[in-house]
């Protein structure tokens, strides 16, 4: 007989147009009525997933969560999906993906012992899939995937096999008819299924009440049975997914997708910027952090705070939330969820931190004069770059001299610089300096920083000269042009990269709705930004004993040039600078915004010489996605590429997930103005009319990208996710007078290509071993080996393209062996 399986939850979004006390409060009263229902009605199952949910049970009403056990140990109660929440499945990084399946396995293992163990993933709600989920989940140990959206994606059946990166794939399943239904309504939505279906040997309904939770109802539990008590041709029973997709498999042969499942929603690849960078920086920290500790517990300088750092885990795995990291919350969530991203970065500041002290153990005592900077590179490669760190001078110099900071290595010179420290006391005291060197892999460098004095401190060589800033080194040209404060030339090894008015800040016609749920492209121009008149310019920048050029140089020496230019849009403004490297192609520019527009999308503009024939390609998860070309808004994680034959142009940021790219030029999309938590209904407004009401991401907010052309199209793409990986997992440099007592800890490990990833360096789960997550970021497959410090064992490992691994390092026996995803 042919078989409906009917999938009874309650979507209950922990946040959204309600704070989480509400959310917990919901959650609460839902879960009780759900136990009373499995508790009375035979036969019945109950469905729910998300571990924050089952947290708040068990801390605010631990009777209830000890009837659960009892009810999923008997069968009646089905933990599903298994996650800590359904996240947004585009801008986590596949890492934080790794993290919300590890921590909610880890968590219903603890408290349900040995349970069914979920191999059905589910994310009903978020906005669009990144296929990088596939390969993670299949690792996990799952077989197949529920989801709803994007709504109108045409797949080829409502079941298919969904492939995602280096061969991986599961059993996906598009939800019919939406994941929940009214109170009363659930046998209507049924029997609609069974008329529209009436041909299928097998079927899966979701029903229960939800949004803000519910679940089964009892006068939907005794419909529901009046229905199967009166239907010939259907067995309709409550189930699971994986009973489900258990009889699918054996059913039916399914079609095959290969695709990213967006886009859609696009308008929340960008609302709340700031929600989006801190999330960034939290998981940047987060693992960054685990790197430096793991380091120093291996060389036995401190123990590993497991606690802590999954104290500040949680705070990262609630921000992914899909109505917190998407942008589409109201405005006191923002707050709250910025006080939670906040919270996770204090905590590991201070981790991080300690890990560092611990690490500069052994460092020798300075010798008088010197002024010791110590950087640590956590990665197991070496990383080169320019450093700043600023210190104190051991007293206040109130001559008319300058105080010339200059690094030295080893006794010799390193390329340096002064440049303006952020304090604005105008007296030689306080100390910023900028070097360039090549971080040895996981280890702590040592450099002194001495005084020479000055009559005055070194004026910039470089001038402005025919309405142009001309910056020339060997491999890099870059012009600036001082009538538009825009780039007019990007050169690298003499190819000319962009064409002129590059980096430009232009404004989009959008809208109040930060989903965004009427389009897919942002192509509207109402406007740019121009360059301020000198005096307008002046006034903006605090200056009032000179008139200066809304285009100026205000750093150069021996490790770059710095310019600054100021414009205008409306009452809006930014402050653009641009940092030139001497020695090197990768050229940093820094957008400060002051925004108050409202219902407009600001983007940046940066127009290649590639033309309409390249294509366009950004970091996912695990993985790297084929960008539309035709304006279409895409997203993407750390960076973004225009690839062309020869060469590739790749773009870097800090927390930008949104853009566009036709016919060579990518727009970056840094801002939006729309209001909290609002969405086209029928005909009505967007947002009542007779009142104020607040904006998004009005004021000032930041941005950093980085530009990079070196090398042909090949390279650049085998050298972006490195580039990316230092970028945001920074090395710690801190200027600090070591005590000169210890040992100096060893690297634990060595990578030995150029191109494969380290993505996680931790203790695992449970037991004392070392969790490696290895990843090979381009498509190809390549060898590579781990060089083990100490005893220098080598240990050859092979990577297909996009492959994950994940290795356990063992400190007792300093052996590396392959484990599964789930540390197990």
């Amino acid at each position: 007989m042919k078989k409906l399986h009917l999938l009874s939850n309650a979507h209950l979004d922990p946040v959204w147009q309600w704070q989480w006390e509400e959310g917990a409060a919901a959650a609460v009263s839902t879960f009780r009525a759900a136990a009373d229902f499995c508790e009375e009605f035979e036969g019945y199952i109950f469905n729910h997933n998300e571990v924050i949910l089952y947290q708040w049970v068990e801390e605010y009403e631990p009777q209830l969560f000890e009837r659960i056990r009892r009810l999923v140990a008997a069968g009646r109660w089905h933990i599903m999906g298994g996650w800590y929440l359904q996240p947004d499945c585009n801008m986590p990084s596949g890492e934080s993906i790794v993290r919300q399946i590890l921590a909610g396995r880890t968590y219903f293992r603890d408290k349900f012992g040995d349970y069914a163990e979920p191999t059905t993933a589910i994310n009903f709600d978020p906005f669009g899939h990144s296929k990088g989920l596939v390969q993670i989940m299949q690792l996990a140990g799952y077989d197949s995937y529920i989801f709803m959206r994007p709504d109108e994606l045409e797949v080829p059946a409502q079941d298919f096999v969904w492939q995602g990166f280096n061969g991986s794939s599961v059993m996906a399943h598009k939800v019919w008819g939406g994941y929940n239904s009214l109170l009363g309504k659930s046998a209507d939505k049924i029997g609609n299924w069974l008329e529209a279906n009436a041909d299928a040997p097998i079927g899966l309904v979701l029903w229960g009440v939800g949004n803000h939770g519910g679940g089964p109802s009892r006068i939907d539990l005794k419909l529901i049975a009046e229905l199967a008590a009166k239907t010939d041709d259907f067995q309709i029973v409550h189930s699971t997914p994986e009973a489900y997709f258990k009889e699918l498999a054996a059913e039916r042969d399914l079609p095959v997708l290969t695709q990213d499942l967006n886009p859609r929603f696009v308008g929340c690849y960008t609302s709340q910027v700031r929600i989006k960078q801190k999330h960034r920086m939290l998981e940047n920290e987060l693992f960054v952090t685990e790197k430096m500790l793991s380091v120093a517990a291996l060389a036995g300088t401190v123990a590993y705070p497991y606690e802590a750092l999954q104290d500040a885990q949680q705070d990262l795995l609630t921000s992914q939330f899909h109505d917190i990291l998407p942008g589409s919350s109201v405005q006191s969530v923002e707050d709250t969820s910025l006080r939670g991203l906040d919270h996770g970065l204090e905590v590991l500041s201070k981790l991080k931190t300690r890990a560092f002290f611990a690490l500069a153990a052994g460092q020798r005592a300075a010798a008088p004069g010197e002024y010791p900077i110590l950087a640590f590179n956590p990665h197991p490669f070496p990383v080169r770059g320019v450093w700043e760190c600023e210190f104190m001078l051991e007293d206040q110099n109130w001559k008319e001299e300058f105080s010339m900071p200059v690094v030295y290595k080893d006794g010799k010179r390193v390329t340096s610089q002064p440049e303006k420290e952020d304090s604005n006391l105008n007296l030689d005291w306080r100390k910023k300096v900028t070097f360039e060197a090549e971080l040895p892999p996981m280890a702590m460098s040592r450099f002194e920083c001495r005084i020479e004095l000055l009559p005055e401190k070194p004026a910039p060589v470089l001038k402005t000269e025919d309405g142009r800033i001309s910056f020339r080194t060997d491999r890099l040209s870059v012009v600036v042009n001082a009538m538009t404060g825009l780039i007019d030339e990007y050169a690298v090894d003499g190819v000319s990269v962009l064409t002129p008015n590059a980096c430009l800040p232009i404004v989009m016609n959008d809208n109040s709705d930060p989903w965004r749920m009427d389009v897919v492209a942002f192509r509207d121009m109402l406007g740019q930004f121009q360059l301020m008149p000198p005096g307008q310019g002046t006034d903006f920048s605090g200056v009032n004993q000179a008139l200066l050029p809304s285009v100026r140089v205000i750093e150069d020496g021996d490790v770059r040039s710095v310019i600054e230019a100021v414009f205008f849009y409306r009452d809006s403004q930014i402050v653009q600078t641009y940092k030139l490297p001497k020695h090197s192609t990768e050229i940093e520019v820094h957008v400060r915004v002051f925004w108050s527009e409202k219902d407009k999308m600001l983007k940046w503009s940066i127009p290649t010489a590639l033309g309409s024939s390249s294509s366009y390609r950004g970091q996912t998860m695990y993985g790297v996605a084929e960008l539309p070309t035709n304006g279409d808004e895409a997203i993407a994680q750390k960076w973004v590429a225009a690839v062309g034959e020869r060469y590739a142009l790749t773009v870097t940021n800090d927390g930008v997930y949104g853009s566009d790219f036709q016919d060579g030029e990518i727009r970056m999309t840094l801002l939006r103005s729309s209001a909290y938590c609002a969405h086209p209904i029928n005909d009505r407004p967007l947002v009542v009319q007779d009142r104020f009401l607040p904006r998004m991401d009005q004021g000032e907010r930041q941005f950093t990208f980085w530009l990079n052309a070196a090398g042909s199209a090949t390279e650049r793409l085998e050298a972006i996710d490195r580039e990316a990986l230092a970028h945001g997992e920074k090395p710690f440099v801190l200027s600090f007078f070591p005590s000169g007592n210890g040992e100096t800890p060893n690297s634990p490990f060595v990578l030995e290509d150029d191109v494969v990833q380290l993505t996680a360096f931790k203790r695992e789960e449970r037991g004392e071993g070392y969790i490696l997550r290895l990843f090979e970021p381009t498509g190809q497959a390549r060898d590579t080996a781990l060089v083990l410090g100490g005893n220098a064992a080598r240990v050859p490992i092979s990577l297909a393209g996009f492959e994950i691994k994940t290795l356990r390092y063992d400190p007792e026996t300093r052996s590396v062996t392959e484990t599964s995803l789930l540390e197990r």
